[in-house]
């Protein structure tokens, strides 16, 4: 893994995550998909599934770029690595916490 990887795939992987969750939300409101999934509606289901693996898939990739053999050799790069990874952990969980908190549709 380059040193350019380590420091942007945090932000990335929140980007890719962010258009995906968005991109199901408008899927959803915009062709009335109905149903139910353990007592729950089909809708809100869905954005949770994609809400929670959004923010596994972080989780997954910063303890990742805490493992020796994806770490980089230099300080600099290690430090800016978890500091990106720490930061888009935090803005996956947040900025798709909107998701599943309000009304799927209007």
């Amino acid at each position: 893994m380059t040193d350019v990887l380590r420091i942007l795939i945090a932000p990335l992987v929140w980007l890719a995550a962010f258009s995906a969750v968005y991109g199901l939300h408008g899927l959803i409101c915009g062709h009335s998909i109905e149903g139910v999934v353990f007592g729950l509606p089909l809708q809100r289901v869905l954005l949770i599934a994609a809400y929670s693996f959004a923010v596994l898939l972080q989780v997954g990739l910063l303890v990742a770029l805490y493992l020796p053999r994806f770490s980089s050799t230099s300080t600099f790069v290690r430090f800016v690595s978890h500091a990106t990874g720490w930061a888009g952990l935090v803005a996956t969980g947040w900025s798709l916490l909107p998701v599943i908190m309000t009304s799927y549709c209007v």
